[in-house]
């Protein structure tokens, strides 16, 4: 009896000794292994902490930051991403970052980015973390390898260019009703998704304990009730255009985040938005835009380019490698995230000189190869095979919104517009876009 007892208290203690040095070695002995080996490689960065890593200071900076706007520049790293601009500062562009216990390291060579942005099953988007972005995130952009190959296969044949063009006379309609009326339940939409947005950013910054999200907290419960209000939301919407295209009628949603900052960046360099009117009404006059004008507008299309450089909608592309890999001449440890920073890239004075900072749609004006010399250093909508599958959607559905503004309306800045970029997934103005329109 005696030793029944003895073996099964033994057995107890094994198997708790057992999870603890698991638990350690996750925490602390694994991390600290990776640290020396990216160090040993010229890579440099904070030490790492317990458990948070770089975390609490990343989100601290960040929240620093979003209290006050800035001064009406494009100069925006520093407000944007003030922790990665701040590590650059001091240890140069060779630097590892700590998201928990699982270091990121940050690449800039764009020989490297391309073999990241390549090689879609070495370099994976990263999956499992936090399953609350999922509330936000889904579908062709959250899968990987097979599946990814699979689902792109049955999406792509959708954005082909030839089946674009008869989307035009639909993007005409949108942006008709974009300019002539107001929808309550689409604004309804974006403000829940701006809310959801936040929500999910700061559970992406936390350190997530599995099986946190069946815990009735007050941002858990808040994510579930926006989630089921967008849902019923759009359903509602969807069942109203069935009923509205079954009568003959038609419509397309439109909203282009660059066409946010282009309207924002228009009204600051008035210059640039007399030449693309002007071009404009070159082309098109008062007439309704068509496909063929649309393909033809070089300088909306070099201001489209700039501002995609200078506000890229996504500033921070991602890859988790599963497996000790190669990449250049540097060994990456197992279980390591890989960030490649299109914001940094787009402002880098080594890739676009003195005047990165400046608004200069003239730089793109024999096209995007020829200004980055065919380098992996302009990734507005990513880049390799999982390029964005809807970049040319979005660029011919902002050209034909642009244009009817300008067709309608000269615009400036408002006095009170506060200069604030920030990201909540895609990099947004904070205080909104105030603009003064006059009609033409």
């Amino acid at each position: 009896m005696e030793l029944t007892t003895v073996c099964s208290v033994l057995g107890v203690a094994s198997i708790f000794m057992f999870f603890v040095w698991r638990l350690s070695n996750w925490l602390w002995f694994e991390p600290k292994k990776k640290e020396t080996l990216l160090r040993d490689q010229g890579f440099n960065g904070s030490s790492y902490k317990f458990m948070y890593g770089d975390l609490k200071d990343l989100v601290h900076m960040t929240s620093e930051a979003k209290l006050k706007p800035m001064s009406l520049t494009h100069d925006i790293t520093p407000r944007v991403s003030p922790f990665i601009y701040k590590s650059i500062s001091t240890y140069g562009k060779n630097i590892f970052i700590w998201m928990g216990p699982t270091p990121m390291v940050q690449i800039y060579e764009p020989s490297m980015i391309r073999e990241i942005l390549s090689d879609y099953y070495q370099f994976q988007k990263p999956r499992g973390g936090n399953p609350l972005t999922k509330l936000l995130v889904t579908g062709l952009v959250d899968v990987n390898a097979d599946q990814w190959v699979k689902h792109r296969k049955i999406i792509n044949p959708a954005f082909h260019v030839e089946k674009l063009k008869y989307m035009v006379p639909a993007f005409y309609v949108s942006c008709c009703e974009m300019i002539n009326n107001n929808f309550k339940e689409g604004r309804k939409i974006f403000e829940l998704q701006r809310e959801q947005a936040k929500l999910v950013m700061k559970a992406a910054r936390s350190f997530y304990i599995p099986g946190l999200k069946y815990f009735p907290t007050k941002r858990n419960n808040s994510m579930k009730e926006i989630d089921r209000e967008v849902k019923t939301t759009i359903k509602r919407i969807i069942d109203k255009r069935v009923i509205a295209m079954k009568a003959g009628e038609s419509s397309q949603e439109t909203t282009a985040n660059m066409l946010v900052w282009t309207m924002i960046l228009l009204g600051q360099h008035t210059d640039w938005q007399t030449r693309a009117r002007d071009e404009v009404l070159h082309l098109f006059g008062k007439r309704k835009p068509d496909v063929d004008g649309l393909n033809h507008l070089k300088i909306i299309n070099m201001i489209f380019c700039e501002v995609l450089r200078l506000y890229p909608p996504a500033t921070i592309i991602r890859r988790l490698i599963y497996k000790e890999t190669k990449l250049g001449n540097i060994t990456l440890p197992a279980h390591t995230l890989v960030e490649i920073n299109p914001l940094f890239l787009h402002h880098d004075n080594d890739i676009w000189g003195d005047d990165a900072n400046d608004f200069k749609p003239e730089r793109f004006s024999e096209g995007v190869s020829k200004v980055n010399k065919g380098q992996a250093s302009y990734l507005p909508f990513g880049g390799g095979p999982r390029i964005c599958i809807g970049q040319n959607f979005a660029m011919l559905e902002a050209k034909m919104a642009l244009v009817m503004v300008l067709q309608c309306f000269s615009f400036e800045l408002s006095p009170s517009y506060s200069h604030a970029p920030y990201t909540i997934i895609t990099l947004q103005p904070q205080f909104g876009a105030h603009l003064i329109l006059h009609k033409i």
